[in-house]
């Protein structure tokens, strides 16, 4: 057999990558007024400005179930379980808890220090060893080196919701959604922190590419554009991408799943660069 991946919703990877890689996805959940839905699994309609939505990690009780299917699938190889940023989610503490309920030595978790994509790539990273027959342990290290190497940079319109799901820290939600027309964020070390205060939109779209090609380098880099009601600004800077660095190996497009848009709002684009990429 092989090992078996796993991920959670807030990933955002494309269904054609996970159906081909034999990934398993934990849905996370989103609460909107009174109901509970699934992610990628129940239908949702969602208002991003309205205060009574929310967000919820997976519990331990949905990802120990998960776990325990992919472990059985794999034939006994193991499990390697990438989550979104303890940081910045539950789901990390939850998967640990089922991890440990399973008493299992071949079921690993890794933070991948990052969300959207950035938990995604990683994710594939690990999956493409997986299929190549690598061991458990080899599996684990190709997740936790493509999240250590991924960085992440994020535009929004305003922070206010951020800072409201307790994302991103006060002061830094202050300088973000009234002094400056358009922040421009960033992941370190799974935190989402404000990286620069950028006065128009079209100069911060300019500052996000500048710092995704300076990220990428030349060494065959991997790279996801994500937003949430923007396709055209995502296929734009994917476009100037492409152009300012060519040596990029993969370049995947996607819009943001609910778990992530409700705390980024509509307009929100982001890039995820792992210079060496995730082969």
């Amino acid at each position: 057999m092989a090992v078996v991946v796993v991920t959670d919703s807030s990933a955002g990877l494309p269904a054609e990558l996970t159906d081909e890689l034999d990934i398993a996805v934990v849905p996370l959940h989103v609460l909107v007024g009174d109901r509970t839905v699934r992610e990628g699994v129940d239908p949702i309609e969602i208002d991003y400005t309205a205060d009574t939505v929310t967000t919820s990690a997976a519990s331990p009780g949905e990802l120990r179930e998960v776990y325990e299917r992919a472990l059985a699938r794999s034939g006994g190889d193991g499990v390697v379980a990438v989550h979104i940023s303890r940081q910045l989610s539950g789901t990390w503490e939850a998967g640990r808890q089922a991890a440990r309920d399973m008493a299992s030595d071949n079921v690993r978790l890794v933070d991948s220090l990052g969300a959207g994509l950035a938990t995604g790539l990683p994710t594939l990273a690990a999956a493409r060893r997986a299929r190549a027959g690598a061991a458990l342990d080899i599996v684990v290290d190709a997740a936790v080196a493509a999240a250590s190497r991924a960085r992440t940079f994020v535009l929004v319109n305003r922070t206010e919701q951020l800072r409201r799901g307790g994302r991103l820290s006060t002061a830094a939600s202050f300088f973000g959604s009234e002094l400056v027309t358009k922040p421009l964020l960033q992941i370190v070390e799974g935190r989402l922190e404000l990286r620069e205060k950028v006065r128009t939109r079209s100069k911060a779209y300019a500052r996000l590419v500048a710092a995704a090609v300076e990220a990428a380098g030349d060494d065959g880099a991997a790279v996801a554009v994500q937003h949430l009601g923007a396709p055209e600004a995502a296929e734009t800077i994917a476009g100037q991408l492409r152009d300012l660095a060519p040596g990029i190996r993969e370049l995947i497009v996607a819009e943001f799943g609910p778990t992530m848009g409700v705390h980024l709002g509509v307009g929100a684009v982001g890039v995820v660069v792992v210079p060496g990429g995730c082969a």
